[in-house]
């Protein structure tokens, strides 16, 4: 993709971008991290990125709704929001062919300033949602080593600031870093990571990568330098044995406590619940470094998680199907839903079927609930267009495939006992096709030969 080659080399050259193309909005008032700058910031969610350049009593500015326009991360990729998910998938694919290995370096921007004295009080980390349990890093890409074979994994956790060198997070049931933590917590050890807030985009869609399509054997790191264009550069940590990414805003290097579980939550999440609290994971902080001028970056729970997750979901679920289904033509993340329901778009007269779909996309994303499958002649990104074919082409007696006592996603709320039920919809046509299925068409007409009035 040549991100790099086409000058989007960190936050600050994002920032550019947005306002030369006007998709930014500056706050120049001063706004409070307490639930204030959320509040603004929601007033523009899905529009254009905000800058908040004064944030009180906090020395850095912060940058939210950066992926939360679909059509503004294709452009960043020099594609359309259409495109955008068999871009990346192609990236996965060669990623996987050939991957490139990343660069180790002593010094980079990220590193320029090394605070002697790490306060995560310091940082501009706010605090979204009105019943939060406190102030959330949200969008922060952490690299982990596997213990055993020291192959790095990036994942994005929420994080709650709890003290000054700590946080409680939650780690995924299915994740890779879960995998990790659970081998270094049985030998009594401590796992190191660095966490890496303002990164550029190839690291966080490489972050966002569904375990299914980032196998545990694979440095991720390699994804991002494929969606690049080049090498990543990675520093050398302070105080943990976990390298960090050179071009970050801020780095907190810390370990997970191995044998401790502290109080995390509530949390507003991706679901528009709030998460419960409990005892989770602890982070405790060894070491900090940043930027001499930093711009802290968070994402507010909801569309642009929906959204981020949904890019690079979509291009590793379609390339999962296309090697197993050849005949699948697109994958879209109902919007709204992400991350539980899918709609696969198949060209019925190859080979693999509607089942087929199914199966595969439910065997490579855990969290999904519902797939939908459709012909080509239904538009995957219009709900109306999916719900008509619904409506006119899927018999409930035959179509409907019901997975029982499937793991579930526990942030959602109709999981119980970490199972649920899925649900898989063939709404293509019955082949044979008959002639009853053949779908009303208007002639294609060009309006500039017209006199419009308008």
């Amino acid at each position: 993709m040549d991100l790099f080659k086409r000058g989007l080399t960190d936050l600050q050259s994002y920032i550019d971008y947005l306002d030369e193309a006007n998709l930014l909005v500056r706050i120049k008032s001063a706004v409070d991290s307490d639930c204030e700058l959320a509040g603004v910031a929601k007033k523009f969610e899905g529009g254009k990125a905000v800058l908040f350049e004064n944030v009180k009593d906090r020395n850095y500015p912060v940058l939210v709704g950066l992926y939360w326009n679909r059509s503004t991360t294709a452009g960043m990729f020099g594609t359309s929001s259409e495109r955008l998910p068999f871009v990346l998938s192609d990236e996965i694919a060669a990623w996987r062919k050939n991957p490139v290995e990343p660069v180790i370096v002593e010094t980079g921007p990220a590193n320029e300033i090394i605070e002697q004295n790490p306060d995560l009080s310091t940082l501009p980390i706010p605090r979204h949602a009105e019943g939060d349990g406190g102030p959330y890093l949200t969008s922060s890409v952490v690299i982990a080593k596997d213990p055993d074979t020291g192959v790095r994994n990036l994942s994005i956790h929420r994080m709650m600031v709890t003290g000054k060198r700590r946080c409680t997070l939650l780690l995924e049931e299915f994740g890779h870093v879960m995998d990790y933590f659970r081998r270094a917590e049985a030998r009594g050890e401590a796992l190191e990571i660095t966490v890496n807030n303002g990164v550029d985009l190839g690291v966080h869609l490489a972050a966002a990568s569904p375990a299914s399509v980032a196998p545990i054997e694979m440095d991720e790191v390699g994804i991002a330098c494929q969606i690049r264009g080049e090498p990543v550069e990675l520093i050398r940590a302070q105080s943990v044995d976990v390298e960090a990414f050179a071009n970050a805003q801020f780095v907190i290097e810390g370990r997970l406590l191995p044998d401790i579980r502290e109080a995390e939550g509530p949390y507003a999440e991706v679901t528009g619940y709030y998460a419960s609290r409990k005892p989770r994971w602890v982070f405790e902080v060894t070491a900090m470094t940043r930027r001499r001028k930093p711009i802290f970056h968070t994402i507010l729970s909801g569309p642009e998680v929906r959204q981020a997750y949904a890019s690079v979901a979509e291009a590793g679920v379609f390339e999962r199907i296309r090697s197993a289904v050849p005949n699948v033509t697109a994958v879209h993340f109902s919007d709204g839903s992400v991350p539980y329901t899918l709609v696969v778009q198949l060209d019925t007269c190859g080979g693999g079927t509607p089942r087929d779909a199914i199966d595969v996309a439910f065997d490579t994303l855990v969290f999904l609930k519902t797939v939908t499958v459709v012909d080509t002649d239904v538009d995957i990104f219009d709900i109306g267009e999916v719900e008509w074919a619904v409506a006119t082409r899927c018999r409930y007696d035959k179509d409907l495939v019901q997975l029982p006592e499937t793991d579930g996603h526990r942030l959602n709320p109709m999981v119980e006992n970490d199972k649920w039920v899925r649900l898989g919809i063939d709404a293509t046509v019955p082949l044979p096709r008959e002639e009853k299925y053949l779908r009303v068409t208007m002639q294609d007409v060009d309006l500039s030969n017209f006199d419009i009035d308008d």
